[in-house]
């Protein structure tokens, strides 16, 4: 039943065309009613149709209904076509003269023009596999829209159809075109390499147009699906009709303003009408990519050589010669243009001349009857024209791998043995008597080599992919020049599959690649940050926060340094942090410890005074060998500040915390003792009192031992438990590492600061109460004096201590110890100095007995 519909259908269609025609009627190309004949036929045993548009863009008018239509008239004449039909003519010649091939059976062809239109390719399809020729396979046709229309009208019938230029990849759905096969690639991997040459120039906003047809919105939509993985974007995609161009030109000037590169997804007619729009808007400086359609087609460099420069395209793979094919092109004469209306029209075409008798009925872009007749000697030789351009052969070269395709399958099927073939009780096929859809099951199995490429086919019919990268040069001449200036190969793994010579490549404008971006790329530094509401090809750049750094273009996320190091100040690495101590090599340093060595050396000094004077009664008042214990300990304690100064280190933190408690302890201590000997020294005088038996030398030195016993017993279990360390504090300042002595246990910190603080108020209180004794025999009051000068270095010290960080902590505390070191030392000895040194007569046991 499904035949007999299919049958039905065919008739119908059949009558709707008119009538059918023989091989052998009389040439022209006319629709609905007149006989049609335009082909090129020769008998076999197996004829091989094919499909060629000969003619493209037909001239739109209005059919009133009134009387009959008139035929259909077309634009252009397509040189090119017509060698593709003369090397399919050349290839089965080629194989009729073969003894390896096909020996035993001849070959033949029935070639139509398709018009590249759907009505004719479609009602010359039917003609081809029907009548006194029945052809069992199409070879055809071009346009991937015109053969998805025959597909579906030839699919009940299984006939095979082998397309030489049809690169949609919907065509590769075996469930809606199962007798498809092609020898062109698929879209699928022309868009690859599309989107990576994309890529590959960084452009990542470009304008994507094509005509309304089903070959360019398939490739559209794969190219759009497949930049998403590259992070490139659509400035604007726009289908137009076969008619209406000039709003497309419109939205290029206008919304595409900020891109560059436009892809074009069209064939040669189409672009004609757009590239006419631009030269009348005069837009210039577009890199347009050119589909493999178009992306060798030289007859449109003559009209647009200015804006087709620089032009980059893949082109499907060529072979550099056929051998032979040259020739046969170009045995043509005036002569064979009475033997066929495609012959006639190519060579009035060619030498704008009129051939007698000929009925060019196809093109009306020059008046035919102006036309002088052809004189008969013309030598195609003498000019140029693409019908003989040998130079690139890509789909005359698919041509000829199409017509190799089907001979290698009947080639197949003779050499199978009956009994074992791949049919129903192991039968073979009869190649003589080949059936279709035998002959797609050989043909699905060829692989061949011609020219030393391995020609096979994946389980959809489609080969490898392999293309030539070509960009259009202007020579010195003004003439084209098809440079390969690199290829893409899909048998090739990922990073080698696109090979580019970017230094031979000519551009539009300069000779610098264009720059195509929404968005200037970020630079290291800086990450996206994405437009509410626009593609992601649109953003802005953020420089990255405090502590983080991006060491690439167009970094999404910045990435935070580790604590050891910070940021540059171009926010593109992390480099080492500052080290922060406080050094000897630094001023503040150095003039911490110029002023402890200063200090050291003046109580040392005074002690030499001191000892140097030791007989006389000022000296030996008041203990004097308490006075010389407290000079060495004031020394000691100037020195400690050296403790501070210089990179900690765990040793050094043990010993500087515990050194600067127990020094001052011991010269707190003596000044308490010298502070109670002040007293004790005055309740002796009453009569009766035996007080100083009890507090004599030996008695203050063990005060002293016994008050700083007591420092040192805190220092030691502060050792023993949560001792001082070296710390990397990076906390304080984000770019900064501050080596500094952790105290460990803050208790024993504060205790010892304490501890110091308790003997500095009992020396105080029991100084204060000794201040109204006879002055020529008191220190009481020098020492109350140095005791606020301490308790005021002190108690400014802990607040400006717990509010620093750094090295300034730790110069703050050496000036603390300095500063209160100093007013010791001044406060209790200066006045002694003075009087030893600059007042003698008054350094005398008659004058320090006087009562002040």
């Amino acid at each position: 039943m499904a035949h007999l519909s299919a049958r039905l259908l065919l008739l119908g269609l059949l009558l709707w065309a008119g009538r059918v025609c023989s091989a052998a009627a009389q040439d022209g190309c006319t629709f609905l009613g007149e006989e049609e004949t335009s082909s090129f036929y020769q008998e076999g045993e197996v004829v091989l149709g094919g499909l060629f548009p000969l003619h493209y863009s037909p001239v739109s008018s209005v059919t009133s209904f009134q009387w009959e239509p008139q035929q259909t008239t077309y634009e252009y004449f397509s040189a090119r076509a017509l060698r593709w039909m003369q090397t399919m003519m050349f290839a089965v010649r080629e194989i009729n003269q073969r003894r390896d091939l096909l020996p035993h059976l001849t070959l033949g062809f029935h070639i139509r023009d398709s018009c590249d239109h759907v009505p004719v390719s479609l009602r010359g399809s039917l003609l081809l596999v029907n009548g006194q020729a029945v052809s069992p396979v199409i070879i055809g046709d071009a346009a991937s829209g015109v053969s998805m229309a025959v597909l579906r009208t030839l699919g009940s019938f299984h006939i095979p159809l082998v397309s030489y230029f049809a690169s949609c990849s919907c065509l590769s759905d075996q469930k809606q075109f199962p007798t498809f096969m092609r020898t062109m690639p698929s879209d699928a991997f022309q868009i690859r390499a599309l989107a990576r040459l994309v890529r590959y120039f960084h452009w990542t906003w470009v304008g994507v147009i094509g005509v309304e047809s089903d070959y360019a919105r398939f490739a559209i939509q794969l190219f759009l699906q497949e930049s998403v993985h590259y992070g490139m974007c659509a400035a604007y995609v726009h289908f137009y009709p076969h008619m209406i161009i000039h709003f497309v030109i419109l939205v290029i000037v206008t919304q595409g303003s900020s891109s560059r590169v436009l892809l074009n997804f069209s064939g040669e007619s189409e672009l004609r009408s757009i590239l006419r729009e631009c030269l009348h808007r005069n837009v210039t400086g577009l890199q347009l990519i050119a589909s493999e359609a178009w992306a060798t087609s030289k007859s449109l460099w003559g009209e647009f050589g200015d804006l087709l420069t620089g032009t980059l395209g893949f082109g499907i793979r060529k072979v550099d010669v056929i051998p032979g094919l040259k020739d046969f092109l170009t045995r043509l004469g005036p002569s064979h243009g009475h033997q066929s209306a495609f012959l006639a029209e190519f060579w009035e075409e060619t030498f704008n001349c009129r051939v007698n008798d000929s009925l060019n009925t196809h093109s009306h872009s020059v008046s035919y009857l102006d036309r002088e007749p052809c004189s008969g000697r013309e030598v195609l030789g003498d000019v140029y024209t693409p019908y003989a351009d040998v130079s690139q052969l890509r789909v005359s070269y698919n041509v000829y791998k199409a017509v190799y395709l089907i001979a290698h399958a009947l080639q197949d099927m003779t050499n199978c043995v009956a009994g074992q073939g791949p049919f129903i009780n192991g039968t073979c096929g009869d190649p003589k008597h080949v059936k279709p859809w035998q002959l797609l099951h050989y043909m699905k199995q060829v692989k061949f080599s011609t020219f030393g490429e391995e020609v096979s086919f994946d389980h959809n019919g489609d080969p490898i992919a392999s293309y030539d990268l070509m960009n259009w040069q202007r020579g010195q001449d003004g003439s084209l020049r098809l440079v390969k200036v690199g290829f893409y190969d899909a048998s090739l793994a990922d990073g080698r599959d696109l090979v580019i010579n970017d230094s031979v490549i000519q551009w539009p404008v300069g000779k610098q690649v264009p720059r195509s971006v929404c968005s200037e790329s970020c630079p290291p530094g800086t990450r996206v940050a994405r437009k509410k509401g626009e593609p992601v090809c649109c953003f802005d750049c953020i420089p990255c926060a405090e502590g983080e750094v991006s060491n690439q273009t167009d970094s999404l996320n910045c990435i935070s340094c580790s604590d050891v190091t910070w940021p540059n100040e171009a926010r593109d690495h992390c480099v080492p942090k500052t080290i922060e101590f406080l050094s000897y090599q630094e001023s503040m340093g150095v003039v911490l410890c110029v002023v402890s060595i200063l200090g050291a050396c003046a109580s040392l000094s005074v002690l030499a005074v001191f000892i140097a004077n030791r007989h006389t009664p000022i000296v030996r008042g008041n203990n004097m060998e308490l006075s010389f214990l407290l000079l060495l300990f004031l020394s000691v304690c100037f020195l400690i500040g050296l403790l501070f100064i210089g990179e900690p280190s765990d040793w050094l933190c043990r010993i500087r915390y515990p050194a600067f408690g127990v020094s001052f302890a011991l010269c707190i201590s003596c000044l308490l003792a010298k502070t109670m000997v002040v007293l004790m020294a005055f309740r002796a005088t009453l009569p009766g009192s035996d007080v100083m038996k009890w507090f004599g030398p030996a008695q203050q030195r063990a005060s002293v031992v016994l008050c700083t016993a007591v420092q040192g017993l805190i220092c030691l279990i502060w050792l023993l438990t949560r001792p001082p360390y070296t710390n990397l504090n990076t906390g304080h300042f984000s770019s900064v590492i501050i080596i500094d002595c952790a105290v460990g246990s803050e208790v024993a910190f504060w205790c010892v600061l304490g501890y110091i603080g308790l003997l500095a108020c009992m020396c105080f209180i029991l100084a204060f109460l000794a201040r109204k004794l006879p002055d020529n025999f008191n220190e009481a009051k020098f020492i109350t004096f140095s005791m606020l000068i301490f308790f005021a270095v002190w108690i400014t010290f802990i607040p400006v201590y717990v509010s620093t960080a750094g090295k300034y902590t730790v110069a703050v505390h050496v000036f603390a110890i300095l500063a209160s070191a100093f007013g010791l030392l001044v406060c209790i000895f200066a006045p002694k100095c003075y009087i030893v040194m600059l007042r003698p007569e008054k350094n005398s046991r008659k004058h320090m007995m006087l009562k002040g």
